[in-house]
């Protein structure tokens, strides 16, 4: 077999991590020039003391902010364009994007699309669609996430859902990358331990998959190891303790880690886990834990290779491929996801459009195999069903 030995390589934005370092979010703005910020939050957050600390912290530095938090868990084009309503009507100049993936992809969002004329689906992440951008007037952006999985603060994209046709859409721009990062792991001390879990396997299907992708990437391959180790490693101690400082950060390193490694692409979990998030409006990172193993059996023959650079990553007593198998299939059940996407509301009639929808998400090309839409609702029947047979 004749290895592909060409890439493009690209690595995130500025990070500082560590306790307290949310105390330097107004020198970040004053740095990247943004003299009246709009911050964005979900509606959760928006009542919370982190918040409220937040802005008064940036006040008392003589900087006016704003704050916009219209945004669902699945975030949809109309919390978009509110958000940039927002941003508008209030004279700002830059974003602060506070909290998950959801949070950090409308901030980003509203960022790039207060530049724009065209619709947000014109900037699709297919092929070269983002040179159909207007760059002058995208905003600078600074995320502070309060969750570890999505790694959104370190990315390009967002992902929005698209209500008339039920589906999530990933939209792409170089500019969407946030100036800075600031991973402040005291900011997630009171994340529940359902959402540490979520959000984690997340962190943890980002990394999984990124390295089976089948590109040329040896950056990325290194940092998703490591970042599978890792998750492996902390985030049953984030879920157990959410106090526990060392878990938490080491928990917001995987998140980016993810992010970064999926520039390779990312493959059949994120295929199928969106079409259902879409319809259900259930938790991405739990829908991503839900759908692991099944997906990990449709790929076993063309992920072989991997296998034992993973087991080894893991630690596994065994380097093959019922290890790692049996490996994941026990820190889900010791982290308490759901065994089948039917405990989580998904019905068997709905096999086959879910099956339609992933078959088009762009996630679909870079799986380690092609999966034709007939496989594809073979896979999503099996994660109803329980079937781990094939």
């Amino acid at each position: 077999m004749t290895v592909q030995i060409t890439g493009a390589w690209n690595f995130p934005t500025r990070v500082i991590t560590g306790p307290g370092r949310i105390a330097e979010l107004p020198e970040a703005c004053r740095t990247h020039g943004i003299t009246r910020p709009l911050l964005v939050t979900d509606k959760g957050l928006a009542a919370s003391d982190l918040i409220a600390g937040i802005l008064g912290r940036v006040r008392d530095a003589g900087i006016p902010i704003g704050v916009f938090s219209d945004v669902k868990s699945n975030p949809t084009e109309a919390n978009l364009q509110a958000g940039v309503d927002a941003f508008k009507a209030g004279g700002h100049d830059g974003v602060v994007a506070v909290g998950g993936g959801s949070a950090l992809d409308i901030g980003k969002c509203v960022a790039f699309m207060v530049a724009q004329s065209r619709p947000v689906w014109d900037f699709e992440d297919f092929g070269d669609w983002w040179t159909r951008a207007n760059t002058i007037g995208i905003a600078p952006i600074i995320a502070v996430p309060t969750t570890a999985g999505t790694g959104s603060e370190v990315g390009r994209a967002s992902v929005i859902t698209r209500e008339q046709t039920r589906e999530k859409k990933i939209i792409f721009h170089p500019l969407m990358l946030p100036k800075i990062a600031i991973q402040d792991p005291e900011l997630a001390v009171g994340l529940p331990p359902f959402l540490t879990m979520a959000t984690g396997m997340d962190a943890l299907a980002h990394c999984f998959e990124a390295y089976c992708v089948n590109a040329f990437h040896p950056l990325a391959d290194g940092i998703a190891l490591e970042g599978i180790r890792i998750v492996d490693t902390y985030l049953p101690r984030a879920v157990e303790n959410g106090r526990d400082l060392e878990a938490r950060a080491y928990m917001f390193a995987a998140a980016s880690m993810g992010a970064t490694a999926f520039q390779k692409g990312l493959g059949a979990i994120h295929s199928v886990s969106h079409p259902v998030g879409a319809r259900y409006d259930t938790h991405h990172g739990l829908t991503n834990g839900v759908i692991f193993p099944y997906v990990l059996v449709c790929n076993r023959a063309a992920i072989a290779d991997k296998i034992p650079h993973i087991a080894r990553a893991l630690d596994l007593p065994g380097r093959d491929f019922d290890a790692v198998l049996q490996w994941i299939l026990a820190f889900r059940k010791k982290l308490g996801v759901p065994h089948t996407l039917a405990e989580i509301g998904v019905r068997e009639a709905d096999a086959d459009i879910i099956a339609t929808d992933a078959v088009k998400d762009p996630t679909a090309g870079s799986n380690p195999r092609h999966l034709s839409e007939a496989e594809f609702e073979k896979l999503t029947l099996a994660a109803i069903r329980g079937d781990l047979s094939s």
